[in-house]
């Protein structure tokens, strides 16, 4: 509803949301039935679109940039707002990975023929209508309309305030391609609104959203989690760490450390947590703590890594926290057991990494660690969508019931039984 002073209220925003719910729906039952050939045609028009739109989106971009710096919007959450020509071409490229992917939709995950002679097929079928809550990152609404589209479901995309007008001129560009290609435009929709109460809304939409999937910081996905009447898949927040054990190649670490810490520090999959077995620490702290303030990271570390300048020491609160920021914590651990004992403590069940030659540590540490990807003598930067081969992922999940990791295609769909009998009664 509109006041006399122009203003929507409650009321309107939720009427609003419910009526972009039911467009929503509708365009679902048509994607359903979408052949292959049609949806990767329109995904490859998508990327097309964006590409050639390039101006209009970034224009739209550096509004929302400018923006959060004149709010004093942290670096990093500057920096994950921020698009590019090669972030930009990066967003087409996951639209045409999608395309270039096998279609989950109709897939036979299991089938028999019972003992009576009926046949018993189980097969992939998508969600319908899922809803995205996600903060300050304009890629997220290219790669969560690519998914949906691929894996036959309508999305209704909550982005951020901060990040309206990117999220806009992209939805604009990808309706415009998907109506092109013959596909319903509803199927990838902004649900109206800035405020919380089109959040809220879009929780309530019980038998209209199938799903709804936050993705952002922990503040963002505890309420969704704990307020929304819609099933959720629970993205979680990256407390991820690197383990560097006593049979460890220590250049490997070192490459390993740095790489999962700096290569890009705003993300989930970024460390930020660095733990080290005491009979290398005399040998590897050194080496690690200069080799991170060279690259500005500042160290919080436990009373072995404090001795060293410019390491301040490290709080509880400082082993629990995803910084994504040039700050890690750090921590000098007796054994591998000890190592597990602070992942279990700490994490968030994201990415655990660790760097070891000894067999039996490495098959100990990827056993007992509870977490949704573990990586053995690699970066915690390949927990990724795009990385794992998936193309373009709609998020991580730290959750167990139904996907866990990277979501892609297969994780974006339900499944169904289909049951072909000859005039078979029970």
């Amino acid at each position: 509803m509109v006041t006399s002073g122009g203003t929507v209220t409650s009321g309107g925003v939720e009427t609003e949301v419910r009526e972009a719910a039911v467009r929503a729906r509708a365009a679902s039952h048509e994607l359903a039935l979408a052949t292959r050939a049609t949806k990767d045609a329109a995904l490859w028009a998508m990327a097309d679109a964006l590409v050639a739109a390039r101006e209009e989106v970034l224009a739209a971009n550096a509004r929302d940039v400018v923006r959060a710096e004149d709010g004093g919007t942290p670096a990093n959450v500057v920096d994950r707002l921020r698009l590019d020509d090669t972030r930009l071409e990066a967003m087409a490229q996951g639209l045409r990975d999608v395309a270039g992917l096998p279609d989950p939709v109709g897939e036979v995950l299991r089938g028999s023929t019972l003992a009576n002679g009926l046949e018993l097929r189980q097969v992939r079928v998508p969600f319908g209508v899922v809803g995205m809550v996600y903060e300050a990152r304009p890629n997220v609404t290219a790669d969560a309309a690519g998914i949906c589209l691929k894996s036959g479901n309508a999305v209704l995309l909550r982005g951020s305030s901060s990040a309206r007008s990117s999220n806009a001129a992209v939805v604009e560009v990808l309706r415009r391609a998907v109506a092109a290609q013959g596909l319903p435009a509803d199927a990838v929709q902004l649900v109206p609104g800035d405020g919380h109460d089109s959040v809220r809304a879009l929780m309530r939409a019980r038998g209209l959203v199938d799903v709804l999937i936050p993705r952002g910081g922990a503040g963002l996905i505890r309420s969704v989690v704990e307020g929304s009447l819609v099933p959720v898949i629970e993205t979680g927040v990256g407390n991820c760490h690197v383990y560097v054990d006593a049979s460890a190649d220590l250049d490997q670490a070192l490459a390993i450390v740095l790489n999962s810490k700096t290569q890009r520090t705003s993300v989930c999959n970024a460390a930020e947590s660095l733990l080290v077995h005491v009979e290398v620490a005399d040998e590897f702290l050194p080496r690690v703590v200069a080799a991170l303030q060279a690259d500005g990271v500042r160290v919080h570390g436990d009373e072995r890594f404090t001795s060293y300048d410019g390491v301040v020491p490290a709080t509880e609160e400082d082993h629990a926290t995803e910084y994504l920021s040039l700050d890690i914590s750090a921590a000098v651990v007796a054994d591998v057991d000890a190592a597990i004992e602070h992942v279990r403590r700490f994490s968030s069940g994201h990415t655990e990494a660790i760097v070891a030659r000894d067999q039996p540590t490495i098959r100990r540490f990827v056993s007992a660690v509870d977490s949704a990807a573990v990586v053995v003598n690699a970066s915690t930067r390949f927990t990724d969508g795009g990385e794992f081969g998936f193309g373009a992922e709609i998020g991580i999940s730290t959750q167990k019931l139904h996907a866990r990791g990277p979501m892609g295609l297969p994780e974006m769909t339900s499944s169904k039984y289909v049951v072909v009998g000859d005039g078979h009664v029970r």
